[in-house]
């Protein structure tokens, strides 16, 4: 419990000593409450603290502080990230939770991380898995899983706002009022408001990219007595974000861009109850309903999901902790087809059910840890899956740890790997026939399931009292990865005019292996001052196999960085100042023309009372970079420019 009071306290990040911050309580690795130098997984945990000290504006920027994580910008409002490979705006190998509530879209199974807008001030923890989870968190979760906690109302109890504005994130706003109903409940609403600039073309003319976005919520907490909690949640969003787009035409000139203005609202209310039995024993139910309305120039969605997640938890002798669970989700879609992108049928619901189990022994007591566990579901579109994990914890010393996991891990095919079709190119009369050429690219309802299979092995070690280092190493073997194949061409008339359509369809023809390793290291260098480094190395191997004739998706081997750093300083300094530096360097990405890049970031902050908190941030100083470049939908490539922005918060 120390991280939730050092996260909702206020309490400075030097406060709390190195030794402390690694006893950090975790739930993500295994569903119940755990050190997390005991957690047999490759975890980094990003508090409150240091999003705040980071000076990240959004819940990406506060992503880049995890180790082993690729975060790209690609343009003003469009990231790309994921775990150990496989980077892309529709990643869909990486499973992300805010409070449980599954974020990511079915249509590509990615993230749209421009509408995950909720208040930084309000996120208690980010806990960041790298490696698969599917044992417990079940299909997608195969390179990593985000967990994102919110905090308690109770621990948001009076008022907040901050306010701010710069040269790229023009204007900025969050207000936020916490109170008590009764002697037993809690309540807090809050809006937030953005607007941020175009991003700059390689050419430096300013994008079309620019957007702004309306975010509004609450909480209730509900706590009777020690045995029982009831939480009721939700959250509303809108937004524009502007967007250019080439398309293909089938008439002269064959291709046009399309200045897209995207029009984004939804919203989600989510309700928790949690029964306690004893100190070791507790049921929870979960259910929340979702819902997503987009409508691009490309094509337009709207979308609803229910899901439904019952988990009990109890001892079984006294070195054994069992973990179950069952769940059911459903999602509905209606979809509008453009000329550039389609899907068939316009309209579909999909059903998945679940159920796992978790059984942790204690072989020799407070060293020795054995975990098995297993994820069973049914999705529409693979059938039956079972997802198994083997984790072992050796505790060393008090101060060591030294951990493994063997799992298996499956994505199954999206929305639009099952039912799309993406027009990509039109060749002009006489270059590949008499009349026009069109480049099409299919999904396939004969697509499996991805699969990995990941071996990890892990050490922690606090060697000094002033210096800890986590090192995580893995080695996965992935079989049925997503391939292009080419198809015989054929004529189709309609639309017109007469044209000719060269095909690809997606398959599962490539596989490969992926090695690396990951350090996290901080280093108390005073009472006034501590450093944090992590690294990132890794190599991705892809190969096509019998029977494929992919062009394209060998070459996603270099989408993701070999090598990643990151150093971040913090400095408490007299007068109630702080200074906080960081640096990041991240290797090329030659399928994608990325140059690698140097990023410097800073914060200046001052606090002269626990009421006011006043600060300078830049990001990127000295350095206009590309960080990603667009696959599947032609959208611009943009630069990330130098951002410097002042915020103003008062809490009261």
């Amino acid at each position: 419990m120390a991280a939730d009071h050092m996260a909702t306290s206020g309490t400075n990040v030097m406060d709390m000593d190195l030794e402390a911050l690694m006893k950090i309580e975790v739930t993500s690795v295994s569903k119940r409450p755990e050190k997390l130098s005991d957690a047999a997984a490759a975890i980094y945990v990003i508090t409150q603290e240091d999003i705040r000290r980071s000076g990240a504006a959004s819940i990406p920027e506060a992503l880049r502080l995890a180790p082993g994580l690729e975060v790209a910008r690609q343009d003003s409002h469009t990231w790309a990230i994921s775990s150990r490979g496989f980077n892309d705006e529709f990643a869909n190998q990486l499973l992300v939770l805010i409070d449980g509530r599954s974020v990511y879209t079915p249509l590509f199974a990615g993230v749209y991380w421009h509408v995950q807008d909720l208040p930084l001030e309000d996120i208690n923890r980010i806990e960041v898995i790298r490696g698969p989870g599917a044992a417990l968190w079940g299909a997608n979760a195969v390179n990593g899983v985000i967990n994102i906690t919110t905090k308690r109302a109770k621990d948001t109890q009076g008022l907040l706002v901050t306010v701010g504005g710069g040269n790229e994130e023009q204007g900025f706003a969050t207000f936020r009022s916490g109170g008590k109903v009764g002697e037993d409940a809690y309540y807090r609403i809050y809006g937030k408001y953005l607007n941020r600039d175009n991003s700059d073309l390689p050419d430096g003319s300013p994008a079309h990219d620019s957007w702004q976005m309306w975010h509004g919520g609450f909480r209730f907490d509900w706590e009777p007595g020690v045995q029982n909690l009831f939480t009721l949640q939700g959250d509303v969003y809108t937004g524009n974000l502007n967007q250019a787009v080439t398309v293909p035409s089938l008439n002269a000139p064959y291709s046009e861009e399309l200045r897209d203005r995207v029009n984004t609202y939804g919203g989600n209310v989510l309700g928790r109850w949690n029964h306690q039995f004893s100190e070791n024993s507790e049921l929870a139910l979960k259910l929340y309903y979702d819902r997503t309305d987009r409508d691009r120039v490309v094509f337009a969605e709207r979308r609803d999901t229910f899901d439904l997640d019952l988990q009990h938890r109890f001892p079984l002798g006294e070195r054994q902790d069992i973990v179950l669970g069952l769940g059911y989700n459903v999602t509905a879609d209606k979809l509008d087809n453009r000329f550039a992108v389609m899907f068939n049928p316009t309209k579909r619901t999909a059903s998945l059910y679940s159920g796992f189990v978790q059984d942790e022994v204690q072989i020799i007591p407070d060293k020795l840890r054995l975990t098995l566990g297993a994820k069973l579901e049914h999705n529409d579109y693979t059938g039956w899956e079972v997802q198994p994990s083997t984790r072992l914890s050796w505790s060393i010393t008090k101060k060591q740890t030294a951990w493994f996991a063997a799992s298996r891990a499956i994505s199954t095919p999206s929305r639009a790997e099952d039912d799309i079709r993406i027009n990509r190119q039109v060749f002009p009369p006489g270059a590949v026939a008499p009349f026009p050429a069109l480049v099409s690219q299919f999904g396939s309802r004969d697509m499996d399931s991805k699969e990995l299979i990941a071996f990890e092995l892990g050490y922690r070690i606090q060697p000094h009292p002033r210096v800890t280092l986590d090192l995580a190493t893995f080695y996965n073997i992935y079989d049925r990865q997503r391939s292009l194949e080419p198809g015989a061409p054929f004529v189709e008339t309609n639309p017109p005019p007469t044209h000719l359509v060269i095909p690809f369809t997606i398959a599962n023809l490539i596989n490969g292996e992926t090695y690396g390793a990951e350090l996290a290291s901080s280093f108390q260098l005073s009472e006034w001052w501590r450093v944090h480094v992590n690294y990132t190395a890794w190599s991705i191997q892809l190969h096509k196999k019998p029977g494929s004739n992919d062009p394209v998706l060998e070459g996603a081997e270099h989408d993701s960085p070999h090598h990643q750093l990151s150093i971040r300083s913090l400095m408490d300094l007299p007068h109630h100042l702080e200074l906080d530096l960081g640096l990041r360097y991240v290797d090329a990405l030659f399928n994608r023309n990325v140059p690698s890049y140097v990023a410097w970031d800073a914060r200046l902050g001052w606090r002269p009372n626990k009421n006011w908190e006043f600060s300078i941030v830049g990001q990127n100083i000295f350095s206009q970079h590309q960080e990603f470049a667009p696959s599947y939908i032609q959208t611009q490539t943009t630069e990330v420019e130098t951002s410097v922005f002042g915020k103003i918060t008062f809490r009261f």
